[in-house]
């Protein structure tokens, strides 16, 4: 009990840099998460239109996916230098293989009879990926986004290591120093953030199924 009064003693009195590193660990978790989402969603409906180029094309994001993160991100730093600049480039290429998979599957898993019944409609290949293919193969398309969130939240911890700060920073730190205290106070927001995000993102998926109509 002691213990556990003493920790909300300490980040009580930290509060205000925990408030600032988190933030920051927000801001760069949703743009990698963004920039991710708006070039794999695209790069998915490409290559649902070529089932060998699609096979390749998730193979390669999947290999990219499995490189250890201090690895992408040290490949980066030449380029980019330290920063938030190569960690959201990192954070990129995290979020390409869950969205463009299963942008992809969802695509190409909408049932053919509703195409031909679009086509019959005389729906041109626009309007049959935004009325028709998009909005059944959402629910699958969220549900990846929502999975890299979560992950994506964890690994910008990984940011602190470039000079681009979150609350890796407190964690890392507190590894240094064996302090626990200072772990888990980088730790708890982390989660917690994840949390928030997911829920946010659920309730997004929920309003855009009613939108669309597709249960």
């Amino acid at each position: 009990m002691e213990a556990i009064i003493e920790f909300f003693q300490y980040f009580w009195e930290i509060r205000a840099n925990v408030l600032v590193m988190a933030g920051r660990h927000a801001w760069m978790s949703l743009a990698g998460v963004f920039l991710g989402t708006l070039t794999a969603v695209p790069m998915g409906i490409f290559v649902s239109r070529k089932p060998k180029l699609s096979s390749y094309t998730i193979d390669i994001a999947g290999m990219l996916y499995t490189i250890p993160s201090l690895a992408v991100l040290g490949f980066f730093l030449p380029f980019l230098g330290l920063g938030w600049a190569p960690a959201i480039a990192a954070l990129i290429i995290y979020s390409w293989l869950p969205v463009l998979r299963n942008t992809c599957t969802g695509i190409t898993g909408v049932d053919a009879s509703i195409i031909e019944a679009a086509k019959g409609m005389g729906a041109t290949p626009f309007q049959m990926l935004v009325r028709v293919e998009l909005p059944l193969a959402m629910p699958i398309i969220m549900a990846a986004i929502r999975t890299v969130t979560v992950l994506t939240v964890g690994i910008t911890t990984m940011a602190s290591l470039v000079g681009a700060g979150g609350m890796g920073e407190l964690i890392f730190q507190g590894i240094s120093m064996m302090d626990n205290g200072m772990i888990l106070a980088g730790t708890i927001p982390v989660s917690l953030m994840a949390l928030f995000f997911d829920q946010v993102l659920g309730l997004l998926e929920r309003k855009l199924q009613n939108i669309t109509g597709v249960a």
